[in-house]
């Protein structure tokens, strides 16, 4: 790596070199024309007519001679001024290009850092539902525990003792979060107790059922917001709570919740 640092370090002066030399031919071949130029006419001058008779001459036939003389090194020069723009521009035209293969490639690199923050974003969105996966869960497990409790306690109409429904109660508190969603399913399994007695038939039922569905659906939209495939929002319809609210949902309704809910 320091070996590969230091000939790229040496390159660029090479490279500096190498263009000032290349600028430096033509305007010492332009220089050195000029030179011979100029000593040669003042040869010529003082060879044939002598610089005093040259001198005395009008200003007119002075001019003219003036003129004659340096058109070549003005043509000279014109030539060399171009040449010398034209490298100027090619310069610039490479300075440009680099310039905009530079930005392509920051254009490249903010893409890719969008996309990197959109899929950290992404991944939090989805730690983020399932921490409140969890705490929503819990709840709407209490919740249809209160139902079950209104529905089934042996003090009321159904036949769960006192010392099962502390049981379930207990086996709840220590993370079955779904145990009385099952035992409604098993319930409509059997066919043994009409549902909408169970969920709706009195207001505290009403109430509770009512609580459920609203949790679950917040939880639903939840996840459609954070699940683009759609993987984790199927999931949380095919789970037992997801059951369950379309048990309530068609009994409330009194149709069924269509095929691709």
């Amino acid at each position: 790596m320091p070996q590969h640092t230091a000939d790229t370090v040496d390159a660029k002066p090479a490279q500096a070199r190498y263009a000032q030399q290349t600028l430096d031919w033509r305007l010492f071949l332009a220089i050195a024309i000029t030179v011979f130029w100029l000593l040669g006419g003042s040869y010529y001058i003082s060879s044939t007519i002598g610089w005093s008779q040259f001198l005395s001459q009008p200003l007119e036939a002075l001019g003219s001679f003036l003129e004659g003389a340096f058109a070549p090194l003005a043509f000279l020069w014109l030539v060399v001024g171009y040449f010398l723009q034209q490298k100027e521009l090619s310069r610039n035209t490479d300075a440009i290009q680099q310039q905009h293969v530079e930005m392509q490639r920051s254009s490249d690199q903010a893409e890719l850092q969008a996309q990197a923050i959109q899929q950290t974003s992404g991944h939090n969105q989805r730690l983020t539902f399932m921490r409140m996966n969890d705490l929503v869960c819990e709840s709407m497990g209490s919740i249809v525990g209160l139902l079950y409790l209104s529905s089934q306690a042996a003090d009321g109409e159904g036949a769960v003792s006192r010392d099962e429904m502390i049981g379930m109660w207990a086996e709840m508190s220590r993370g079955d979060h779904a145990l009385f969603a099952r035992q409604f399913m098993m319930i409509n399994a059997a066919g043994e107790q009409p549902l909408n007695e169970l969920f709706f038939g009195t207001d505290i039922r009403a109430r509770h059922s009512q609580n459920f569905m609203s949790q679950f659906e917040r939880l639903l939209a939840a996840a459609e917001q954070c699940d683009p495939d759609g993987l984790i929002t199927d999931s949380v319809k095919a789970n037992v709570n997801g059951r369950l609210y379309r048990l309530m949902y068609n009994e409330l309704n009194k149709e069924p919740l269509p095929d691709n809910w």
